[in-house]
């Protein structure tokens, strides 16, 4: 297996970027390090907000809400995950798991955010990121939740099985093409670019091939038994919980309300279903995101 860098030429005209890079080395297992790229954006002192992205982006994602977030009075957290942006990828499907995911992604919180931070996530950053408040819901002071869930199985919708098989061998796998069919406003040229940045070749997309057949959407998948566990705690957080989820998302537009419904925080909280915002709601809806976050960090005692 071959742990694959990113191409600095590919990221030069990336449009409305101007974040500076911070890097951490991440063990990997079975005797691989591997670089994840992360923004920290905003005083290093001001109250953190971690922003996880999901299938198949990166930090660029958050180009839109950082800003709105940082004049708020966050420090703004954004990593790479591993196989996507400008963190190292290897080049092997199959060395990807949920479960080590999960620990790349602590790995990089331990050692850059050990206080409690508030949570943003959508798509694969929720699966992630719920799972960790679920393990540790003592270290998020509030979460806001977009198009995800935290599944333990059962049966998939068709949409998503025809996208999991579309990832996994469709030859034509374009992620700025996928980027801007699966968000409801009109992408530029320089912004599905800057999506498809990351992925030069397609030894480079073995994490992005991977992620929706890592979902645990079906009986006796790896990652259910974690999940279940998981949800004793995320059920009693009792911290604010808000959802904001896109009603145009065929996927997982759906999901808010049970999400919402499950978790004690998330009582007689704002949450809405968004319209005009696709699966990436990032792009479509930022603004009103981004005030969802900031009315939780108020709540939370974190923000003026």
């Amino acid at each position: 297996m071959e742990i694959l860098r990113y191409d600095p030429a590919r990221f030069a005209d990336i449009p409305d970027y101007p974040f500076a890079e911070q890097w951490l080395e991440i063990d990997l297992g079975d005797g691989h390090k591997g670089q994840m790229h992360y923004l920290d954006e905003g005083p290093s002192d001001a109250p953190p907000i971690l922003l996880f992205h999901g299938e198949p982006s990166w930090s660029f994602l958050y180009r839109k809400m950082i800003p709105i977030l940082v004049d708020a009075g966050f420090r703004c957290l954004a990593p790479d995950l591993i196989g996507f942006g400008k963190s190292d990828k290897p080049d092997d499907q199959n060395f990807y798991t949920y479960a080590r995911h999960v620990d790349w992604l602590e790995q990089w919180r331990d050692a850059v955010v050990p206080k409690t931070a508030g949570l943003f996530c959508q798509d694969w950053g929720g699966l992630l990121g719920l799972r960790m408040v679920g393990r540790a819901p003592d270290r998020f002071n509030f979460v806001v939740a977009s198009n995800t869930f935290l599944p333990t199985g059962g049966t998939p919708s068709p949409a998503f099985l025809a996208w999991r098989e579309y990832a996994k061998s469709s030859p034509d796998f374009k992620i700025g093409e996928l980027l801007q069919r699966a968000a409801y406003t009109e992408r530029s040229a320089a912004e599905i670019a800057a999506y498809d940045a990351p992925f030069p070749d397609e030894p480079s997309k073995a994490g992005a091939r991977a992620f929706p057949q890592l979902v645990p959407v079906e009986n006796g998948m790896a990652g259910i038994e974690e999940n279940t566990a998981a949800w004793e705690h995320l059920a009693a957080f009792d911290k604010p919980f808000l959802t904001l989820f896109g009603a145009d998302d065929p996927v997982t537009g759906g999901l808010g309300e049970a999400l919402a419904g499950r978790i004690k925080g998330a009582k007689g909280m704002p949450h809405e279903i968004l319209n005009g915002c696709g699966h990436f709601c990032q792009e479509d809806r930022p603004a009103e995101l981004s005030q969802g976050v900031i009315e939780m960090g108020k709540l939370a005692g974190i923000l003026d």
